[in-house]
């Protein structure tokens, strides 16, 4: 049975050229680019909890990287490094070569090194630091939205969270349909282009990880403002597009979660520009709401009437 170390050099190590030292010794040596502030956030993965124990690790690799790159996104940040923490509950060489494969390909189209992390025996978990650069002062905040914002998100929303349900037996999908929900949840794609662009034109950003109205909810309360959001704007998957009047569709739209897009507020001036930065990163983005000065968020139906909100998002101590 190979040992930890074997591991390590096997399927973990090799060339970081963006950092002054990688892996191979007690801690890895990074050098900020001149006149950037260092953006770092952690994310952990656990069985059971985030994914079901038999996951195929090829798009597992991919997730555990992508949903720490979102974070980055949403600050408007250059990834440059990231460290990976693994407990397992055996030494699975073909576990590792696939998760491996899936981690570094995501790894290698943003340039990205892994510097160092640690491996250990247990229950099956998974855990990204990723480190990356924004301007001085350029970082996207929460707490940057203003009163008479737009409120806008990329691409669209539901999927990911129809395809939890269906593997839960919650719902039933069609084959298509299904592989098209499975391919959202498992396959992320962190906006990073996109977010690099909105930090010249945008107030506030986060991304959608619980839920659209719980993360918007993180900005409005660090901003001090309200939001009304109108429910016949948000961009809906093409699964769900047809189905918002069903409870548990709107549930996915709203509060379902995994949907890694950007949510985000800029002036309504910036309209234009914002179209413009979208279709330059190649991704679509929709104007859903406006932030107001009243506290709390409105969700309003297609004849301006309030609707019942429901549940916000997940939560990891709740559910």
């Amino acid at each position: 049975m190979s040992s930890e170390f074997d591991l390590i050099a096997r399927f973990f190590t090799r060339p970081a050229p963006n950092a002054v030292l990688g892996v191979g010794d007690d801690a890895a040596l990074l050098a900020p680019t001149p006149g950037t502030e260092l953006v770092i956030s952690s994310d952990m993965l656990v069985a059971g909890r985030h994914f079901l124990a038999d996951a195929n690790p090829y798009p597992l690799g991919h997730k555990a990287l992508a949903v720490n790159l979102s974070d980055l996104a949403a600050m408007g940040a250059v990834p440059r490094w990231a460290t990976l923490s693994l407990a397992l509950p055996e030494a699975d060489e073909t576990w590792l070569a696939a998760f491996s494969r899936g981690f570094f390909e995501l790894a290698d189209r943003y340039n990205v090194s892994l510097v160092g992390g640690d491996t250990t025996r247990g229950p099956l978990n998974l855990c990204v630091t990723i480190l990356g650069e924004a301007p001085v002062g350029r970082a996207l905040r929460r707490s940057g939205a203003k009163v008479d914002d737009g409120v806008w998100v990329s691409g669209d929303l539901g999927a990911a969270a129809l395809g939890v349900r269906y593997l839960n037996g919650q719902i039933m999908l069609d084959t298509a349909d299904a592989a098209l929900c499975q391919d959202r949840l498992h396959w992320p794609e962190p906006r990073i282009v996109l977010g690099n662009m909105l930090s010249c034109v945008a107030h506030a950003a986060i991304d959608i990880s619980d839920g659209l109205l719980a993360d918007l909810g993180h900005i409005l309360e660090c901003s001090g403002v309200g939001a009304e959001i109108e429910f016949d704007r948000l961009p809906a998957h093409p699964v769900l597009a047809a189905k918002r009047a069903d409870p548990l569709v709107r549930r996915c739209l709203l509060a379902g979660g995994d949907d890694y897009e950007l949510c985000f507020t800029a002036p309504p001036d910036r309209d234009r520009a914002i179209l413009a930065v979208a279709q330059a990163a190649g991704v679509s983005v929709s104007r859903i709401g406006r932030i107001t000065a009243e506290p709390g968020l409105r969700l309003l139906d297609g004849e301006g009437r309030e609707m019942d909100i429901g549940e916000k998002g997940f939560d990891h101590f709740t559910e």
